[in-house]
This record gives structure tokens, C-alpha cells and sequence, in this order.
């Protein structure tokens, strides 16, 4: 060898290592940024979703003083939507604005009423609708406008507004001897007053006007018998239903929707001696009584069919508070109330969230009004005449708990608890529900479908091709199975959902039947070609087998299509869904499990086919010529050594696999009910994360909770396939290092 050929390999070999040095510094440069971009992922996803489980906290912005208003006796406080602007009703006819964080003065009314003020009603949720009762029991209704504008220099300035809808002539009640026993409210028609009368009876008058008019006479007026002399009386938001109850626990409830014929739900004793109740009100939306009773137990009440199919006021949660309450607040916007106990400890609750979520030290040493803003997160405290103190609430997803996410959960109107998401609603009392059980039960019920399809498929079809079919065979079969990976999968969700769904509804027999069909089809073609004589078996080459069972498929296929019909005529009455219905209470949809397998199975089964198919491929040549030259069969070959030997590319395939599957989205978007149900049948749709997020995301408010729920379904199924891949990799480690001295 010449110094110039010496110098050319030295040369190739310095350069072929320092190629050999690139290539790792590139590869690991490439995996530490997979790393890094999957870490940052996981970060942002839990930025977005680490403040629903922020603790509440009640911080105090300020206190002032306002001696001029010492001498005057409060009646009612209020605060402005925001919590800039609040509202003080006395006594003496006036109602003064200031601002909430200083006292400063905003504005003052007199207020058109001949006697003293005694009680201040809110009629709205907001607290901006009020009824007024003096001590001549006469009733003014009054709302409050707070109107927004904007300077020459741009700043925001509310100015507030007081008007009479009703007219400023006060409406004298008939009747009242207790001032403290009447409830007031509106609907779409006219007013709707209760009370109690001379005769400890309770009593509704139904006033038809609209705003604009004065109530003039009485259009409906009914009475009911009590038991027991109510000391509260409470009317629902709706102005639908009316509670009257005792501190006893004795209770009615009528239904007053009809307010010319109205109806008696139930007459109920609630509590059982010597408890006694203390505080009862309304939840926000009027379907939900909350109860504090001397035993210091706060309770939630909802109406419920007993088994006899009458109606009752059942328990639906309860707390135990610490100290007795003196003050009970519902918020206007959420299933939230706040409690005030002797010693000025403030606690939250949350009725769907089920918790408990906060309780304070002592925020005053004493407390004359109290007023919480609508959006629930200002409050602002009398303290006494003249002297206030201003608190911001920081609470801003109440409703977002663990057991409101992962666990059952009694809402509204429902018989008994469950896992359920509907996250929206036209209504706006609408309780919220964001328990995830449904959508991970979809998301894996999706999954098993596409897998129980999709496995036996693909691994069968691998283990042939890679160990039985011909060479030139397997050049055309590999890739045209391969190429279907990248059909994009919202055509194959089209498909289904468009094309497959009918399809297989008109068709159900012959579908189910193929399943039996085909197998013993392809047994018996097997049989039946044992018995071909062997001059003609001769000329098909080994390895080609399987072109003679592609006319066979399409034969049997279209011979049970064309038998499915007179099956289902002739055993199932001519329509096998409601055969179903009736005689199994098996309930068909169209977008059903059955169609998101077929096609998730179809998207699935170039993934696994491809890897499993390139492992059994791989088994070397000398493994699987030795076991046959030692007298193995080839299907002792393939299961003793072939299988085994590619054992850990073939699982590697199933769980990437059920990871596609898992995170898949629009074929269960376009090919599903789409409705978050939990149920086994593989007749009815499911809803999955994935979906779930891609249809309500778009539509979701920035940061709010249900946004910030979208994300943590993200990770949870970020954290699930994570954990998937995990296993997959420790699983296929440990077979490769059991299976690879073979």
C-alpha cells in the first residue's frame, strides 16, 4: 500500500468518525429536544389548570368612616354588579350611593313613601330589583341602574339611576299583620305577593301588569291552611314555587306556575325535634331550598319522587358549620353561598362542588348590614352606623372539586347522583357539570372497540405476511396497507359518520352475521381445497394462497347481505332495532360503538400491521431454518420462536397503537352520538377527551372554568398516554432482554 493510498484511509476513517460523532450529537440533541418540548407541554398545560384548585381567600381592601350617616337606621345594603358603587337604604325614606372602597359620596334619592321604611325585598337575583315595604304596609318597588361612561380622558365613570317600574304610587297590601312574613316577586305577567293574613292562613295575591302600569286590583287571590304559623315564606326566583315553613320544620310547597289554579306539592315536616330552624332561602335558579337548622347543620333540599310517586323535599347534601350563622348569603351567579357565623367568621360553600371550601378567623368585632356584590367576589360590611369595611373575595372556581370531577354528584332536577357533563346551557341558573367520568369512560370504551377490531386484524395479517406470503406478494400487500396510514382520518370520520353509519343500521343482521360467516366460510374453502386434486393445487405457488380467498370474501360478503334482510323479516319482525327495544330494552343508534371500531380499526391498523409485520420480518433467518431442520413444523416455528422472538416490536405496535387510538379525535367526533353517556352497549355512542375538547374549546370562555376543565381533560389524557408509553417501553425492555439470546 502507497502513502497516498494510506493517506486516503486514514482520511475515510477520520472523516467516517467524525460523521459517526455528528450522528450521535444529532441524535441526542433530537431526543433531549422531544424531551424538552414534551416537559414544556406538561408545564403549560398545568399553568392553565393549576388555578381552579386555588384555595378562596378573603382579603380587606379598606375601612373608612361616614359620621353623617350615624344618625340614620339601615334597612338594607347593596352593591353594583362590579362592587364600585354601593347602595344604602334607611329608614328614613332615602337611598344614598357611595363608593365602596372609600365611602365617597355617589348620589342620594328620596324615596316616595308615607311611612318609615321596614323592610327592603331584593325581587331579582342581582339585587337591583327591590321591593320596599313602610310601616304602613305599603309597597313601592323600585330598580336600581348603574349607567357606565366614559370622559374626555377616557375614564370610566357609573353613575347610578333609581326608577319605579310600577309607578311611584305605593301599593298598599291588604291583609299583612306580620311585616316580616311577606315575599314579593315578578314574572313575565304581573306581581306575585305572599303573606300571612289575619287568619295565620297563607295567602297569595296575583297583580296582572307590566312595567309601566301600577297594580290596580287583585286578579287572583288564594288562600291555604298551615299547621303551623310559618316564620318564613319564600318565593323561587321564577316566581314558580312557594315555601311557607315554620321554625319547626314544617313545611308547604305550592306550585304556583299556574297562577289561577295553583297546586299543593306537599305539606312535609323537615326536622325532627328539638332541631329547630334558624335561616332558610332560595339556591340562585329557585329548584334547591337551603335550611340552617339549630343543630348547626346547613342543608340542601330538593324536590324528589318517593317510590310511591308522590312528591317530598329530600336532603340532597349538608354541612356542619362551626358556630351558629347569623348570616346567610346566596350568590346571584353560582350554586355558592356564604355564611357569617356569632364570632365574624366567614365560610364559602359550594352546593355542586360538595365542599366546604373556605372559613376565615374573625374578619370584624361586629356587623350591622351586609351586602355581596353578583359576581360574588366583593364584599361589604356596616359594621356599625356610619362605619364600613370593604373585603375582595377570591374564589374563582368554586364549582371545580374532586368529587365534583371524579365522583357522583346530586344536581337539580335529577333522582339520584351521577357522572355527568353537559357544561352548558340557555339558562341562566344552569348548574354546571364537569365530571370527567363520562368522557375518559368514552375515550376508553372507543378505544376497546377499535382495539378488538383493529389487533386481531393487523397481527394476523403480520405474522402472514412476514412469515408465510411470498416475497413479491408482500411487495404489493405491505405497502398498500401502509399507504392507508395516510388517509386523513376526518375522511374516514366522514365516511363513517355519512356512508358506514346507514349502512350498517339497514344492514345489522348481515353485519353481525359476517362475524360467523366468514370464519367458517374460509374453514370449510380450506377443506373443500384439500380435496382439489393435487395437479390442480400445484399450480397455485406456496405463499399465494391467500389471492384465492379475495373472491371467497366477496362472495360471502354479498351472500349475507343478501340474506340479512329475509333473517331479519322472518325472526326479528322486519325491524331488528325495535326487536331490540322491546324485547331487550337495548336501545340502537346510529352513530353507534360498533361504527367508531370500524373505523378507529381502520385508522389503527396500519400503525400496529406495519411495526408488528416489520419485527416478525426481522426474526433472523437462521432461527427460523434451524428450528425446521430440527423437525419443527412451521407453526411450532412460528409460535415457539417466530412470535417469541418478535414479541417486543409486536407489543410495541399494539400500544402505539391504543395510544392512536386513545388520542384520536375526529373519527369519534364525526362518527359518535357525541353525547357523554356511560354505557356498555355497543349500540350507543360515547363522547371521548379528545373530542370533547376539539368541540367545546373554541366555544369556551378564557380562563374561566370550563376552560381551564378542557385543559385538564388535556392532560389527563396527555398524563394517561404518557403513562401507556411508559409501561409499553418498560414491558417491550424486559421481552427484548427474555427473548433475545434466542
Amino acid at each position: 500500500m502507497t502513502e497516498f493510498d494510506l493517506y486516503q484511509t486514514t482520511l475515510r476513517q477520520r472523516r467516517r468518525a467524525l460523521v459517526d460523532k455528528l450522528t450521535r450529537v444529532y441524535v441526542k440533541a433530537g431526543g433531549f429536544i422531544v424531551i424538552l418540548v414534551i416537559g414544556l407541554i406538561f408545564a403549560f398545560l398545568l399553568s392553565v389548570v393549576l388555578p381552579i384548585f386555588k384555595s378562596p381567600s378573603v382579603e380587606q381592601l379598606s375601612t373608612f368612616s361616614r359620621p353623617e350617616l350615624a344618625q340614620e337606621n339601615s334597612k338594607y345594603l347593596g352593591l353594583s354588579e362590579s362592587g364600585e358603587i354601593a347602595v344604602r337604604f334607611t329608614s328614613e325614606r332615602v337611598a344614598r350611593f357611595f363608593l365602596s372602597d372609600s365611602g365617597e359620596p355617589a348620589g342620594h334619592f328620596d324615596l316616595p313613601l308615607a311611612g318609615a321604611i321596614h323592610r327592603v325585598m331584593p325581587m331579582d337575583a342581582s339585587g337591583q330589583l327591590l321591593a320596599l315595604l313602610d310601616e304602613q304596609f305599603h309597597l313601592l318597588i323600585v330598580r336600581i341602574d348603574y349607567i357606565v361612561s366614559f370622559d374626555e380622558s377616557g375614564k370610566r365613570q357609573v353613575k347610578p339611576q333609581l326608577d319605579y317600574p310600577y309607578g311611584e304610587h305605593a301599593l298598599e297590601v291588604q291583609g299583612l299583620t306580620d311585616r316580616s312574613l311577606l315575599s314579593v316577586k315578578r314574572d313575565d305577567e304581573g306581581l306575585v305577593l305572599v303573606y300571612v293574613n289575619e287568619s295565620s292562613q297563607v295567602q297569595m295575591d296575583y297583580y296582572l301588569t307590566q312595567e309601566g302600569e301600577a297594580p290596580s286590583s287583585v286578579a287572583y287571590e288564594h288562600v291555604w291552611d298551615v299547621q303551623q304559623r310559618p316564620d318564613f315564606l319564600l318565593i323561587n326566583d321564577t316566581a314558580e314555587q312557594v315555601i311557607a315553613m315554620s321554625k319547626q320544620g314544617a313545611a308547604l310547597v305550592v306550585d304556583i306556575r299556574d297562577k289561577e289554579e295553583p297546586e299543593i306539592l306537599l305539606t312535609q315536616s323537615l326536622l325532627a325535634e328539638p332541631t329547630t330552624l334558624v335561616l332558610a332561602e332560595y339556591l340562585t335558579g329557585g329548584k334547591s331550598l337551603i335550611t340552617l337548622s339549630s343543630d348547626q347543620h346547613l342543608t340542601q333540599w330538593t324536590l324528589q319522587k318517593t317510590p310511591e310517586n308522590t312528591l317530598k323535599l329530600g336532603p340532597v347534601r349538608s354541612f356542619e358549620t362551626d358556630g351558629q350563622p347569623v348570616v346567610l348569603k346566596t350568590e346571584a351567579r353560582r350554586k355558592g353561598l356564604l355564611t357569617i357565623n356569632a364570632q365574624q367568621e366567614l365560610s364559602l360553600f359550594h352546593m355542586t362542588g360538595g365542599a366546604k371550601l373556605l372559613k376565615t378567623e374573625p374578619l370584624f368585632d361586629q356587623m350591622q348590614q351586609l351586602a355581596l356584590s353578583a359576581r360574588a367576589d366583593d364584599l361589604l360590611v356596616e359594621l356599625r352606623p356610619g362605619d364600613y369595611a370593604f373585603f375582595h373575595i377570591e374564589n374563582e372556581h368554586p364549582e371545580v372539586t374532586w368529587s365534583a370531577l371524579w365522583q357522583q354528584v346530586w344536581y337539580e332536577g335529577y333522582a339520584e347522583p351521577g357522572y355527568i357533563w353537559q357544561s352548558s346551557s340557555s339558562a341562566d341558573d344552569f348548574e354546571p357539570k364537569f365530571s370527567l367520568i363520562p368522557l375518559a369512560f368514552g375515550t376508553l370504551k372507543a378505544a376497546f372497540y377499535a382495539m378488538l377490531i383493529s389487533v386481531p386484524l393487523s397481527i394476523m395479517g403480520a405474522i402472514y405476511t412476514g412469515y408465510f406470503m411470498m416475497p413479491l406478494m408482500r411487495t404489493w400487500v405491505k405497502p398498500g396497507i401502509e399507504i392507508m396510514g395516510v388517509l386523513p382520518t376526518v375522511i374516514l370520520g366522514f365516511l363513517a359518520g355519512l356512508w358506514l353509519a346507514p349502512l350498517i343500521e339497514a344492514n345489522l343482521i348481515a353485519v353481525f352475521g359476517l362475524l360467523f360467516v366468514v370464519p367458517a366460510g374460509f374453514l370449510l374453502f380450506a377443506v373443500l381445497w384439500q380435496l382439489v386434486p393435487g395437479g390442480i393445487r400445484n399450480r397455485v405457488p406456496v405463499g399465494w394462497e391467500a389471492v384465492l380467498l379475495m373472491p371467497v370474501l366477496v362472495i360471502l360478503v354479498w351472500a349475507m347481505f343478501a340474506v340479512g334482510p329475509f333473517i331479519e323479516n322472518g325472526f326479528f319482525g322486519g325491524n331488528i332495532q325495535e326487536w331490540l327495544k322491546v324485547s331487550l330494552d337495548i336501545d340502537y343508534d346510529q352513530r353507534n360503538s360498533l361504527v367508531v371500531g370500524i373505523a378507529m380499526g381502520i385508522a389503527v391498523i396500519p400503525t400496529i400491521f406495519s411495526i408488528a409485520e416489520d419485527a416478525i420480518y426481522s426474526v433472523p433467518r437462521h432461527l427460523t431454518e434451524g428450528s425446521l431442520a430440527l423437525g419443527a413444523t412451521p407453526w411450532q416455528t412460528l409460535t415457539k420462536v417466530v412470535i417469541l422472538t418478535a414479541s417486543p416490536g409486536i407489543f410495541s405496535a399494539v400500544m402505539i397503537g391504543l395510544g392512536r387510538a386513545i388520542g384520536e379525535t375526529m373519527i369519534v367526533l364525526m362518527a359518535t352520538g357525541n353525547t357523554p353517556v356511560i354505557d356498555l352497549s355497543v349500540f350507543q355512542g360515547m363522547r371521548t377527551l379528545s373530542a370533547n375538547i376539539a368541540v367545546e374549546l373554541p366555544e369556551s370562555e378564557v380562563d374561566s372554568s370550563h376552560y381551564r376543565i378542557l385543559f385538564l381533560a388535556a392532560l389527563v389524557l396527555f398524563g394517561v398516554t404518557f403513562a401507556f408509553n411508559t409501561v409499553a417501553e418498560m414491558v417491550r425492555q424486559r421481552l427484548r432482554s427474555r427473548y433475545s439470546n434466542l
